[in-house]
């Protein structure tokens, strides 16, 4: 799973998806019908025992606040290097579409994945609910059941 870059609330806390309101923790959790424990230490082990990894495009970038739309002079993640050394990673899913777009600004899609636009979970985007959120994400069961 592959975000922009973490926003302030995430920064501070030093945890992915911190912000109260944002709804990745909730969405996944009930992609697999169950609640978010507490811990974010326990949110993280969790989601790793149903093989989902999160992490960002961008290792560094210039943003007015966590507004994704400001994001300029982005350093990525060594995506490439990761996809490498564990074949194993048999899709990309995109929390939003700057997170697809960045990575298509900076890497190439490979044949072998499967790749997934997903809505973004952040409360700047908030067009679409919770429900409807969630029913777009279900589409990831569809790789983790393989």
């Amino acid at each position: 799973m592959l975000g922009t870059l973490p926003g302030e609330e995430s920064l501070r806390r030093g945890e992915y998806y911190a912000h109260p309101r944002n709804l990745l923790w909730p969405i996944i959790f009930a992609l697999f019908g169950e609640t978010p424990p507490p811990a974010y230490s326990d949110r993280v082990r969790s989601i790793g025992a149903h093989n989902i990894a999160l992490w960002d495009v961008c290792a560094s970038a210039r943003r007015v606040a966590s507004a994704d739309t400001t994001i300029a002079a982005e350093v990525p993640n060594a995506i490439d290097a990761l996809l490498d050394t564990h074949p194993g990673i048999r899709a990309v899913a995109f929390n939003g579409s700057g997170a697809q777009r960045l990575y298509d600004r900076h890497f190439t899609r490979r044949p072998a994945l499967r790749y997934f636009a997903l809505p973004s979970t952040s409360p700047a985007h908030a067009r679409l609910g919770f429900q409807e959120k969630l029913a777009r994400w279900t589409v990831l069961r569809e790789v983790l059941d393989d």
